[in-house]
């Protein structure tokens, strides 16, 4: 099984509903996104797919749709007046948490024909969440290779990098 990963950065706002805590807030983050592809073979070129097509369409969808953009859940109530100044809002069905947003993005890639085997946000330096479908035999060494916790749905979870 081959594999490669692509890095992406983002901005965005967010805050979560029914929650207690500072995300309760509106605020921000310095995203991070990991991609990743695999594939059992290589193309004519030897390659999983070309890092710059991988850029090419994910960054695209990221500029459009999540980048700089404040991403809400469709039914919170600040809405209305995040429209009304006319600020670039995105919305979901879900909390925008880490684990959801690196489900969207997992969904999107896939819908554009990317062979994705996970998708990893990282939230800040030190927290990401990774995103990946069910699958029988996860590689090691590979974002297939973290198991998600069981209580976990959708086999997305969220996880904080140890201290360096």
């Amino acid at each position: 099984m081959y594999s490669v990963t692509k890095r992406i950065d983002f901005c965005y706002g967010h805050r979560l509903l029914d929650y207690r805590g500072k995300c309760q807030h509106l605020h921000g983050h310095n995203g991070r996104l990991e991609i990743e592809l695999s594939s059992e073979g290589l193309d004519q070129r030897g390659m999983v797919r070309d890092f710059h097509e991988i850029k090419e369409m994910i960054q695209r969808w990221i500029d459009t749709h999540l980048d700089h953009k404040m991403i809400l859940r469709e039914d919170d109530p600040a809405l209305p007046s995040l429209r009304r100044l006319g600020e670039p809002c995105f919305t979901m069905a879900d909390n925008p948490t880490a684990e959801a947003l690196a489900r969207l993005i997992y969904g999107m890639a896939t819908g554009l024909g990317l062979p994705v085997t996970a998708v990893r946000l990282w939230e800040t330096p030190g927290a990401f969440a990774t995103y990946q479908p069910p699958s029988s035999g996860p590689a090691r060494g590979s974002l297939r290779g973290r198991r998600a916790a069981r209580s976990q749905p959708r086999r997305a979870r969220r996880q904080v990098a140890p201290a360096s």
